[in-house]
């Protein structure tokens, strides 16, 4: 188990990270979140031993990273924001200065090595500097170092940064799979990496802890949860769709040619809706019912607004 209890760090008179708590179980991909100055880089370096906390604790698998920062850091595959390389070294050398830091010699070395870069990718540009790599690439080594010892905790910040779409899919299929045995803990501001891959949302704002849930009971909180959109060329009748039981409001999208009905906190409206079009025999395109919407969610929850 990985566990954070009060952490905080302070400079000079700026409390960047204020009494943090949380715990993160084996098989958990915890995703991190919070908007720029939140809190979250500060905080990644305590949880890997490059910072030291204020006050507060954060044990790895029972070892206190303050106490036991080496045994901790055994365990740890950390990718830090930007994923610093050398960029005069290949890529094959730098994963093998890598894999001799951590301790691996001989064929084991080798074994590391190759199942790295088999699981990243990195097969073509083996032989290439990494000054020369695209920023997706230097991505994909950065995650190759993390990996490269079997680490059981996983600590990312923003692992898919400038990656392709391909590319993007390709690491969360690759996060998913690790997670299956290990921790993960994935910082991040892009909302659609915590739906794809995340079984949990810590979120901060000023330091502080200001929800913890899971992606799909936040995007409940959305004022857009069970909200029906209908897409037509044809006219509708938004006054009787307004008039349905259980609807909170309409908004409406010109460009789109589309309306959104909002459903009440705890109300269905999808049936009714249907029910009505069938009923005037109206064209729609398209009928969509929203699960809600993180964006919204995240913004309310780091503005201090109301949800």
């Amino acid at each position: 188990m990985f566990e954070i209890s009060n952490l905080t760090k302070r400079f000079a008179q700026h409390t960047a990270v204020d009494d943090l708590s949380f715990q993160v179980q084996r098989g958990e991909v915890l995703g991190f979140l919070g908007p720029n100055g939140a809190g979250k880089s500060t905080t990644m370096k305590m949880l890997t031993g490059f910072l030291a906390p204020t006050s507060g604790t954060a044990s790895i698998l029972g070892h206190d990273i303050r106490t036991q920062t080496l045994q901790a850091q055994r365990q740890i595959g950390y990718l830090p924001e930007g994923a610093p390389c050398y960029g005069d070294m290949t890529v094959r050398g730098f994963l093998e200065f890598i894999a001799e830091v951590r301790g691996f010699r001989g064929a084991d070395k080798r074994q590391r090595v190759e199942a790295a870069v088999d699981q990243v990718e990195l097969e073509n540009v083996l032989r290439q500097s990494i000054e020369t790599l695209s920023k997706g690439f230097k991505r994909r080594v950065g995650l190759a170092q993390a990996i490269l010892h079997d680490p059981q905790v996983l600590i990312l910040d923003e692992p898919t940064d400038g990656l392709d779409p391909n590319q993007k899919h390709q690491v969360r299929q690759l996060i998913q799979g690790l997670a299956q045995d290990k921790i993960v803990i994935i910082s991040t501001h892009i909302l659609e990496e915590v739906s794809a891959v995340c079984t949990r949302a810590v979120v901060i704002a000023q330091g502080r802890l200001v929800a913890d849930s899971t992606p799909l009971e936040l995007e409940s909180r959305s004022k857009y949860h069970q909200a029906v959109t209908l897409v037509s060329d044809g006219p509708m009748d938004d006054v009787a769709l307004a008039a349905l039981p259980g609807v909170a409001g309409v908004e409406f999208n010109e460009p789109e040619h589309s309306l959104t009905l909002l459903a009440q906190p705890g109300q269905v409206i999808f049936p009714q809706v249907s029910a009505l079009i069938a009923q005037h025999g109206w064209v729609v395109k398209e009928l969509d019912v929203e699960r809600g919407r993180l964006d919204e969610v995240f913004r309310n929850l780091t503005r201090g607004e109301s949800l």
